[in-house]
């Protein structure tokens, strides 16, 4: 074990029951890209807006476009080494909350079950009328038989089943209504500029309340709404550590910051605290 794997383990020795927060780092290894580069700046234009999707027609034509082209890569997606991981300290009694900043339901596919998704998640739709929900395979499938022609079409896998499908005209992209009351379909995940529930926050704020300390795996923390709970540990004195590639917006907060791939460090954090039962020998 390398010294900072070491230190890691050391930090999760000392604080038996961590809240984890996680972000896009923990999904890459996945082939989910992630939106910022190692300075935290955006890679890509910001994502669409609440606003713009719920006001703006047009642009609602453009996300299911390219949400149509994008999805199979988050449909496909797998857990990755930190999904697994994170998973393995859970069933070992070491997380007391996995809250992730991701909308891709990967940690649940992992074997995790003591998590609040943020975001909310992709693979379900939400009725912005009557509130029922379906799941996003579904409209996959209709969305393809609305547009045979787009359904045809190859573009680069940007984050969160998004693609990056430019120059087209998207003025008759087809975009099915609820089949139950004609309301507006929207991503049952938070969008920029959308508030994310008060029972999921307060939840979350529990459990923060309730653990010995904070791991950040994965997210450089530049959205406020999972950067504050690293300041309410902070205030409240629970140390803070992070395992990231690049700056987090709680540099200045943390006790350790581990800069080495995510998938690798958390791999060895899950074989120190957690290690996987071993084949006994067999007499021959």
């Amino acid at each position: 074990m390398n010294a900072t794997a070491a230190a890691l383990a050391d930090f999760a020795t000392r604080h038996r029951k961590l809240f984890v927060l996680t972000g896009a780092g923990c999904s890459t290894e996945s082939g989910i890209p992630d939106y910022r580069d190692a300075r935290g700046e955006w890679k890509r234009p910001a994502p669409v807006t609440y606003q713009a999707f719920m006001g703006e027609e047009a642009t609602r034509r453009r996300y299911w476009a390219r949400s149509l082209i994008g999805w199979p890569t988050m449909a496909l997606a797998r857990p990755a080494a930190a999904h697994l991981a994170l998973a393995r300290l859970e069933a070992a009694g070491r997380v007391g909350l996995l809250l992730t900043q991701n909308v891709d339901g990967l940690h649940e596919a992992a074997g995790s079950r003591a998590t609040i998704d943020l975001h909310g998640r992709i693979d379900t739709v939400r009725c912005m009328g009557c509130e029922r929900r379906q799941p996003r395979a579904q409209l996959q499938r209709e969305l393809r038989a609305r547009n045979p022609r787009w359904a045809a079409l190859e573009a680069r896998a940007a984050p969160d089943g998004d693609a990056d499908l430019e120059g087209h005209d998207f003025s008759a992209f087809d975009v099915p209504a609820c089949a139950h009351c004609g309301g507006l379909l929207k991503p049952d995940v938070v969008f920029f500029g959308e508030s994310v529930p008060r029972e999921r926050v307060a939840a979350a704020f529990a459990a923060l309340e309730a653990a010995d300390a904070v791991l950040v795996a994965g997210s450089s923390l530049m959205v406020y709404s999972g950067f504050r709970f690293v300041q309410a540990a902070a205030a409240a004195g629970k140390p803070v550590a992070a395992v990231n590639l690049g700056r987090t917006r709680a540099d200045e907060l943390l006790a350790l910051k581990v800069e080495r791939p995510v998938g690798e460090s958390l791999a060895a954090l899950a074989e120190a605290l957690a290690p996987e039962p071993r084949a006994a020998w067999r007499a021959s």
